[in-house]
């Protein structure tokens, strides 16, 4: 059944007993990863860094006579990167009716109630959290950076893929152990020190990954259990770690050093953030606003990688290994 717009009643917003289930997945695995290191800001646009280079490293050749003179001054010029919290807002609004008739089924006498939802309006801000976690989830990915310059134009955090400036292009090529080096070596060329390097992916590419390295296992064929999954790759550089998301592109991979990674929350004086208000009533109806301001601190661009545009198609055939008696 669709979902309806407007002001929940006895009619359109029916009560059913049994447990309650959705097809819409809930998870947020990389906010979850993330949650925990929040921190606050007062002002819209914050800072993700100030960033220097150095030039090339050589080998320097200076004579001692040439050493009697300083010489010329170098001085490092600094940048700034910075990034914006946005606007995550929600209503919700249930009648009067609708509330005091928790008890009436549709579907089912009203004589089996087991499990009916008794508090339609917890249900609903419920809801509407889950709603605000899964768009901060898909925004913290996929989000495209804008800089409001006025009341009518809206701040937009950069996500993920935007932030990563190392970047491989697959070219429609299955996902292979060669293309994986790749991308770590270029990663690590760029200056990503793998800390705590965690590849977000969706489905496709997870089995690609799990196909690419599932030969280095070998099997106990005698067992009861088959397949794989890898969850963990070591590689030159460190220990990268394998997490399905699924708002990351098909076709896509990410890699992201969660340890310089961190949300950015915006508090309301006197209210915190992401809080639940009552609105002014117009009516028979509670009615309620959930509001909150977020963004994401990527760090360092340089400290994430991305692979796009990987084709269809298995890695390599795992090859089936007796193990040893």
């Amino acid at each position: 059944m669709a979902n309806i717009t407007g002001t929940g009643t006895v009619w359109n917003l029916p009560n059913y007993a049994g447990q309650l289930y959705t097809s819409t997945p809930a998870e947020t695995p990389f906010l979850n990863m993330i949650a925990a290191n929040a921190v606050l800001t007062d002002n819209f646009e914050f800072p993700t860094g100030a960033e220097y280079t150095h030039e090339t490293a050589s080998q320097p050749a200076i004579a001692e006579s040439d050493s009697l003179t300083a010489p010329d001054a170098v001085g490092y010029v600094r940048s700034q990167v910075k990034n914006v919290t946005q606007i995550f807002q929600e209503k919700v609004s249930v009648s009067y009716a609708r509330m005091a008739n928790c008890g009436r089924l549709s579907g089912v006498s009203s004589s089996y109630n087991r499990d009916a939802v008794p508090d339609e309006l917890e249900f609903q801000t419920t809801r509407a959290l889950e709603k605000i976690a899964r768009d901060i989830e898909y925004t913290f990915i996929n989000g495209t950076y804008q800089l409001s310059s006025g009341a009518n134009v809206a701040n937009k955090t950069r996500g993920m893929l935007e932030a990563c400036t190392t970047s491989v292009d697959a070219a429609n090529a299955p996902l292979t152990r060669a293309m994986l080096n790749d991308a770590f070596k270029s990663a690590f060329n760029a200056g990503a020190t793998f800390t705590d390097m965690v590849i977000l992916c969706g489905a496709d590419i997870k089995q690609a990954i799990t196909a690419a390295y599932a030969d280095q296992l070998g099997y106990n064929l005698s067992a009861n259990k088959g397949g794989a999954n890898i969850m963990q790759i070591e590689t030159d550089f460190g220990l990268v770690s394998v997490v399905i998301s699924r708002y990351v592109p098909a076709g896509t991979l990410l890699g992201v050093d969660v340890s310089c990674v961190r949300p950015v929350e915006q508090e309301v004086p006197g209210k915190g953030n992401f809080f639940r208000e009552l609105l002014s009533k117009t009516g028979a109806a509670e009615e309620y606003q959930i509001f909150g301001q977020i963004g994401l601190d990527h760090g360092p661009m340089w400290k994430h990688f991305k692979i796009t545009g990987i084709g269809e198609g298995e890695s390599r055939t795992p090859v089936l290994t007796e193990a040893s008696a």
